[in-house]
């Protein structure tokens, strides 16, 4: 089985200006703590929320614009954010497509599970439940940098 090793770029700030860059990009995008580390049953993580944009009409700019107003419906986003910055980093879903043979919502299960699998639950702010994916049917494996939302010395 083929293994692709993930990087996150650098985070940058959760703020209105950042996230309009983001118009029209489809992927899976990630929101993280700037100081707090939460504890999680396997350790500890900054990461708060994994969330992806399936098409470029909803694109990862107007999700994250949606998250930050409010609009989304999550209150962990909307609380955190009232007690420090926080960050997103992003994947753009085009540039998986010669590795990934599957739908984006696939892709996000399987981020959503490695993290349950690395951390023990699911990330605090994603309340959803149910994800699935087949490992059988995944024909691929993925290193993912998790380590990129660990407290740094």
């Amino acid at each position: 089985m083929k293994t692709v090793r993930i990087f996150f770029d650098e985070a940058m700030a959760f703020e209105p200006g950042n996230v309009k860059l983001l118009s029209g990009v489809s992927g899976l995008y990630f929101i993280s703590l700037t100081e707090t580390e939460i504890r999680y049953p396997f350790g500890g993580s900054r990461l708060i929320y994994i969330g992806m944009s399936e098409k470029r009409t909803n694109s990862i700019g107007k999700r994250l614009s949606d998250h930050y107003d409010g609009k989304s419906g999550n209150p962990g986003l909307v609380n955190y954010r009232k007690l420090e910055l926080l960050l997103f980093t992003y994947i753009n879903f085009e540039m998986l497509r010669q590795v990934w043979d599957y739908r984006i919502e696939d892709l996000e299960s399987y981020f959503i599970l490695d993290f349950v699998k690395r951390y023990g639950v699911y990330p605090i702010c994603n309340n959803k439940t149910g994800f699935e994916i087949l490992k059988n049917d995944v024909q691929i494996e993925l290193d993912i940098d998790w380590a990129f939302f660990e407290r740094r010395g």
